[in-house]
């Protein structure tokens, strides 16, 4: 039901602002505005998105925990889809989540509300916490496969599923 409510309200609210707006200060500025916006959330969300794609592959070589960085590029994902929605509404929202704090707020707000299980991992060992269950699983990884079992001498490339 609530999702009704955002398609319906949303849209709503935009052409009241539309029609507001465009009464005070007329058609061609609203519609510039509108342009305006669009362009300098792009090019925001440009920036801003190939710096949390470096914060994301930081913490996957620091094997760290990826999931702020992937929040943040998510948000960041949706701040693109709402400035480039025509209207004012959208366009605060948008503009709202390209600011770090905000964001940092939201993935906090969203972080109370969830359950997080956590997957760390080093170069043999993997280990999986989850908050919910109380419980560690903790499991040691050892490649025993010799060099000469993985890649042959007279390996020709085929998977032994294809034809020759």
């Amino acid at each position: 039901m609530w999702l009704f409510l955002v398609f319906v309200g949303i849209p709503l609210l935009e052409i009241g602002l539309f029609i507001q707006v465009g009464g005070v200060i007329g058609l061609w500025p609203t519609l510039l505005i509108v342009l305006a916006t669009a362009f300098l959330g792009a090019w925001l969300v440009r920036e801003q998105g190939t710096r949390e794609m470096a914060n994301i592959k930081r913490s996957f070589n620091e094997l760290r925990n990826p999931a702020e960085p992937l929040a943040h590029g998510a948000m960041i994902l949706v701040a693109c889809t709402l400035l480039v929605t025509p209207g004012f509404f959208t366009d605060f929202v948008g503009f709202s989540l390209l600011v770090p704090p905000v964001r940092r707020a939201a993935f906090n707000w969203i972080k109370s509300r969830t359950t997080v299980a956590e997957f760390e991992a080093s170069r043999h060992e993997y280990h999986y916490h989850s908050e919910r269950a109380g419980v560690v699983t903790d499991i040691d990884y050892e490649d025993v496969t010799a060099d000469n079992d993985r890649n042959p001498p007279n390996s020709n490339g085929n998977s032994g599923w294809t034809k020759h």
